[in-house]
């Protein structure tokens, strides 16, 4: 496949810069990868085509406030540092990206809270745009935690072009979300409330959980025609005994498993047997999903509306089918679907 084939014209007002009022309220596209028929729905009528014995897998990562405002020392230019992951707890190391990155050099101190209360250096360059902070606080660890946490603000991918709110910090965030460690949020997820998943357990629906730590490789550009030349980010992924047994024993039983997003596809499909079983896995994942591609664990996945070029479009008619998703985004932009991290839903069943 071609970078070129996931084009579409997307009108700009049709990119959601708001989360719906409730959760299981946004809209839900049905796709029979089967029989080709789509169907219109709400979110909340999720349930209608799971039973007893099936299984969900979320991703529990949770999103961390990354986004941080500092300035620089003498001149007071304003810098954006974007916080990544976390190096080093015992040197307050992290790797950063900084904007504009032409401004900082190794040996920079960057001031960060109206107070200065924060005060980093930057020791490494390791991309152009990359960066090693070392952040010069001396209290114990926790206290820096919290106060690096406090400075910073809820990550909104820069699409999302507004202020950030407080109930950002809510509504990007799954109700399920655990382990610290996301720059991005597993956004199909977060179309799931607390009484949508209470419905679905009286069912008899089973959730396994795994954790992938989105990072900004998701929103990062494309930039090879031929997408067997681009390379993804590195993510961190967890997946344990109690998940794989949940998934293995729905497979026994021949009961649906659905994957809730991509990231959750793509830590199952990291992991997978040949014969189709889930494997235990603590490690990285750099596995990039584009059509063709056989997949081996899941028959059914719950995805968000993605943009033009993304990575996550590709893995998505990598699992639908690369036709028929074309259809279905053309059915979305007639109906007003929302699209992006606070648009509407759609699932795709292959059973």
């Amino acid at each position: 496949m071609k970078l070129s084939a996931f084009n579409f014209d997307l009108p700009e007002e049709l990119i959601s810069l708001y989360p719906t009022k409730h959760r299981d309220e946004s809209r839900l596209m049905v796709i029979n990868k089967r029989t080709e028929k789509i169907e219109h729905l709400q979110f909340k009528d999720i349930i209608n085509y799971f039973g007893d014995g099936d299984v969900m897998v979320f991703n529990n990562t949770k999103v961390f406030p990354a986004r941080l405002y500092g300035n620089k020392e003498k001149t007071g230019a304003r810098i954006e540092v974007f916080l990544l992951r976390e190096l080093n707890k015992e040197q307050n190391l992290w790797d950063v990206l900084v904007d504009p990155a032409r401004k900082i050099r190794i040996g920079n101190k960057l001031y960060f809270g109206d107070n200065e209360e924060l005060v980093a250096e930057v020791i490494d360059n390791t991309t152009s745009r990359g960066r090693t902070l070392r952040f010069l606080y001396d209290a114990p660890y926790e206290d820096f935690k919290k106060l690096l946490f406090k400075l910073g603000e809820t990550p909104l991918p820069k699409f999302i072009n507004r202020e950030i709110q407080d109930s950002d910090t809510e509504r990007y965030q799954t109700i399920y979300a655990k382990h610290e460690g996301a720059v991005a949020a597993p956004t199909a997820g977060m179309h799931f409330s607390r009484e949508l998943m209470k419905r679905l357990e009286i069912i008899g629906v089973n959730f396994a959980e795994i954790t992938l730590h989105a990072g900004l490789g998701n929103f990062r550009k494309v930039d090879v025609e031929d997408l067997t030349k681009h390379k993804v980010d590195s993510e961190k992924i967890f997946i344990d005994n109690e998940a794989t047994k949940i998934v293995n024993d729905a497979k026994d039983k021949k009961k649906n498993i659905c994957a809730v997003g991509t990231t959750v596809m793509r830590t199952l499909e990291t992991s997978v047997s040949t014969d189709g079983y889930l494997k235990v896995y603590e490690g990285w994942t750099n596995k990039f999903i584009f059509p063709p591609y056989d997949f081996g664990v899941a028959n059914s996945m719950v995805s968000n509306f993605h943009l033009p070029y993304s990575t996550l479009l590709m893995m998505v008619s990598a699992f639908g089918g690369y036709d028929l998703m074309k259809h279905a985004y053309k059915e979305a932009i007639k109906e007003k679907y929302r699209f992006g991290t606070y648009g509407d839903a759609m699932l795709i069943l292959d059973f």
